[in-house]
């Protein structure tokens, strides 16, 4: 069925020889444009590839020879090896010696000093308070006529020695 806006190419009162007509021309029209517009666009895409292709070939052929006629912008020497490893060396041995320092250095705190002004603490703490002390250890947990125990005095493990423990009696 054709279109009711068709205008014919060339004019003829019978319509089954204008279809005929307008048909061979359009066919022939499809065969002359077919070839030429969507081939036309490959080819200049295809174009258009190859010479982008080109062009970074050349720029990648033109870094390589220059990298083969120089040594290059990369220097991959590292001459701070000797320097690091010679740090660490000097840095460990000062560690060691500052370990055997802190190895070998003695208290300058007396520890039966501390003990006799524990004890006189204690002395005081006992003249000042209202009530006496009370005993954990007997029953009643009442006041008794004994003297009541001594605290144990506060320490460090790290400057007690084995004979002066707070377990281990001390003597004056």
């Amino acid at each position: 069925m054709q279109h009711l806006l068709y205008q014919p190419l060339l004019l003829n009162g019978n319509k089954y020889l204008q279809q005929k007509w307008d048909k061979a021309s359009y066919e022939m029209h499809l065969r002359k444009v077919s070839g030429s517009c969507f081939d036309a666009k490959i080819k200049g895409y295809q174009q258009c590839c190859m010479s982008k292709i080109q062009r970074e070939n050349n720029m990648l052929l033109e870094k390589i020879s220059h990298i083969m006629r120089t040594t290059g912008r990369i220097d991959n020497r590292n001459d701070y090896e000797n320097k690091r490893y010679s740090e660490l060396l000097r840095i460990t041995k000062e560690n060691q010696l500052i370990l055997l320092r802190l190895t070998q250095c003695q208290p300058h705190y007396s520890i039966k000093d501390w003990h006799k002004d524990w004890l006189k603490t204690i002395k005081l703490m006992e003249s000042i308070a209202r009530y006496p002390r009370r005993s954990s250890d007997t029953p009643n947990n009442g006041p008794t006529s004994e003297s009541p125990p001594t605290p144990e005095p506060p320490h460090t493990p790290d400057t007690l020695s084995t004979s002066s423990r707070p377990d281990s009696p001390v003597k004056d």
